[in-house]
């Protein structure tokens, strides 16, 4: 399998490596489109795959991914229209760019638009994707064998879950670190250093999400386990109850949703 990555920033670089490091393609089977060869130490594809020219890329290339930020697609639209075959996989890994403006800004027929993660960057990322209607099981799996070197995938037949996932899983490592930090924030006014602050809480997280992956339990039940009938825990989620946290959240992630779908508007 021959795969063309067009546009080298951090998304094209996260998959040329995975693709690599993973076994799922050589490195001589991996031929990048950028704006400028980039200067090349030790890297693992060869400096003869890097090119600015979209033709001689694109020809044998089995699966063509889309990493350019969406602001320069239109740019590298005209550059590569009408250079598709119909056997060829189109993978777009940009934010807001719909499928049906993929197919008549370049003329491609088999695409698959994704959300990946900023986490795809250490083999930890999340990535939701949807395929257009002509595209067989076969043609799927490979796209899921391709960002599971990333990673979890998840395949949802309607596009516009895409955008939820945007606004989920797209967006919530900030989420995330968005808690830690106010978590942190706290433990210093309790007393302690910025850096005793970030121990504390990186490993709870940690603690937390490996305790998670490895129980059968719900959330709900696991809160249970560490929320002890007149305890600490207990006095801490009441104030969180009482600020409608949960409500708050999601509130934010709707508004993270309707912003997704303003910009594939």
């Amino acid at each position: 399998m021959k795969i063309a990555i067009l546009g080298y920033g951090n998304m094209g670089k996260t998959y040329a490596q995975s693709f690599i490091n993973s076994g799922v393609v050589k490195p001589a089977d991996v031929f990048v489109l950028c704006k400028r060869p980039p200067l090349i130490i030790n890297n693992t594809i060869p400096f003869e795959n890097f090119s600015t020219n979209s033709s001689e890329v694109i020809p044998n290339a089995d699966v063509i991914i889309l990493s350019v930020k969406p602001q320069d697609f239109p740019e590298l639209a005209k550059s590569i229209s009408g250079k598709f075959n119909d056997n060829q996989l189109v993978l777009s890994v940009m934010a807001g760019v719909k499928m049906a403006s993929i197919a008549l800004s370049t003329g491609a027929s088999k695409i698959v638009r994704s959300m990946p993660n900023v986490a795809s960057q250490i083999g930890m990322g999340m990535t939701v994707f949807s395929a257009s209607g002509n595209i067989g099981m076969e043609n799927l799996m490979i796209v899921q064998n391709l960002l599971n070197t990333t990673g979890k995938s998840l395949y949802v037949s309607d596009e516009d879950k895409i955008d939820a996932a945007t606004a989920v899983s797209g967006s919530g490592p900030a989420y995330v670190f968005y808690f830690m930090e106010a978590m942190m924030q706290a433990a210093q006014k309790l007393g302690f250093t910025e850096s005793e602050a970030e121990t504390l809480v990186g490993q709870t997280f940690m603690g937390a999400i490996n305790l998670q992956n490895g129980s059968s339990l719900n959330g709900r039940e696991l809160i249970a386990k560490v929320a002890s009938k007149g305890g600490t825990t207990e006095r801490a989620l009441a104030v969180m109850d009482n600020a409608s946290v949960t409500e708050i959240v999601s509130k934010a992630i709707n508004a993270a949703n309707q912003r997704a779908r303003e910009l594939g508007s």
